[in-house]
């Protein structure tokens, strides 16, 4: 169990790590590489719809490899996930840029941006499935909070590997080249996570599912047409985690470098701290989900967090370093007290024969509602009011409708008790 765990933890660190290089980029340095003869606040907007494009296609991803997860198996499906992912990445790192040649620059990135998205797409769902269906019933919630380690573990190696280079190379030279060395050791890393994973078993619960031949033909389709309530009260539970998260994770280093006038070494180094609480502090909130319910340590993480979203920029606005570094390490400490249970809580939602395909679609479209729009929404609020007060309230919004459905999950037991329903079609 514990090695299937870390397999999933590491695995869905390196995707993560892979996925954030492109928010920080995009943040960072995107907008003068690729979009040089916009206004920067027009470059900024273009620069992060590439990073939505990303969000688009992982709902695809989803589809994709929910297809072949529940068709073929967890453990290979997975690996292919990884494997196109760390490509895709390494081929960004390699990009030539619009003064190399022109609007094709912009053009292959958004295809890459797409590649990734299809990749991650098929990672999250897999992952906290794979390691649910191997976990004793007792500590699903613990074991399931694994694979969530990594959007921490990520975020901060991505962070720590942009702001490494730039101590190394200096600014001017980072903007210009360096940023594609984070980029190009991604193939190193995807290495690793393939050795770890080719040496993980296969789901117990999934052979039982496929010695019964229980196994559906087109697993998306009965998702949406027998299971598209609980996959639209999956996707509503997972829309505000997935918000705040992107705010915190990506569009705080745009907003504090260039609004704020923060450096961009202490704007790094504040996600980095605040993503290592938010790494530390998931196990302990799986434990107590296991022990008094993931609905109740979610639903109590959700009002936290609505709370946090809206002190978030008027803490961020009053330029006082040591209190925008505290308060970014108590954003990650909230975040993780939903981050925890919900890979678990919501591949619950989902019997066993369709349960890669339930929880990674809802979980993308989530994703995307949430995270892929955010940064998008939140640069053309701030450009269009000049009042930070328009993306809180765009926050709020998101937070409360997330809180509403979060509240209306059942009352159960804190490991998902989503039996495999009656056979579907058998083939």
């Amino acid at each position: 169990m514990r090695k299937v765990a870390w397999a999933s933890a590491i695995g869905s660190t390196i995707e993560w790590y892979d996925f954030f290089l492109y928010g920080t980029a995009a943040a960072l340095v995107f907008d003068s590489q690729f979009f040089p003869g916009l206004d920067p606040a027009v470059g900024t907007i273009a620069a992060f719809g590439t990073l939505a494009a990303g969000f688009l296609a992982r709902p695809l991803g989803g589809v994709i490899f929910g297809h072949f997860g529940d068709r073929a198996g967890r453990r290979n499906t997975l690996i292919v996930s990884l494997l196109l992912m760390g490509l895709a990445t390494t081929l960004v790192g390699a990009l030539p840029t619009y003064a190399d040649v022109g609007i094709w620059a912009p053009v292959l990135l958004v295809l890459l941006r797409l590649l990734q998205g299809i990749g991650l797409g098929g990672e999250w769902g897999g992952a906290i499935v794979l390691t649910l269906e191997h976990a004793p019933e007792d500590k699903k919630g613990f074991y399931g909070s694994f694979p969530q380690l990594g959007t921490p573990a990520g975020l901060i190696l991505a962070n720590g590997a942009f702001l490494g280079c730039l101590a190394v190379v200096g600014k001017e030279e980072f903007v210009q080249w360096g940023w594609r060395i984070v980029f190009l050791i991604s193939i190193a890393l995807v290495a690793v996570g393939l050795y770890l994973r080719v040496h993980v078993q296969e789901s117990p619960e999934y052979v039982r599912t496929a010695q019964r031949k229980q196994v559906d033909r087109a697993p998306a389709a009965v998702v949406f047409s027998r299971h598209w309530k609980p996959l639209i009260h999956a996707t509503l539970v997972i829309v505000g985690n997935s918000t705040a998260a992107y705010i915190f994770m990506v569009y705080v280093l745009s907003y504090g470098t260039t609004v704020q006038n923060l450096s961009r070494p202490f704007v790094l180094g504040c996600v980095i701290l605040g993503s290592a609480a938010w790494l530390v502090s998931v196990p302990i909130w799986a434990r107590l989900g296991d022990r008094f319910g993931l609905r109740a340590v979610f639903v109590h993480g959700s009002v936290i967090r609505l709370v946090w979203c809206l002190a978030f920029f008027p803490i961020i606005n009053t330029g006082n370093e040591p209190v925008i570094l505290l308060f970014m390490v108590s954003m990650g400490l909230v975040l993780s007290v939903t981050n925890a249970p919900i890979g678990t809580l919501t591949a619950g939602f989902f019997p066993v024969e369709v349960r890669y395909s339930g929880a990674s679609i809802s979980y993308q479209i989530g994703a995307l509602l949430g995270g892929g729009i955010t940064p998008l929404v939140a640069s053309a609020l701030f450009a269009t009011t000049q009042s930070s007060w328009s993306v809180t309230a765009y926050l709020l919004a998101i937070s409360v409708v997330s809180l509403a459905a979060s509240s209306a999950i059942p009352r159960r037991d804190a490991a998902p008790v989503h039996e495999a329903s009656a056979p579907t079609e058998v083939h």
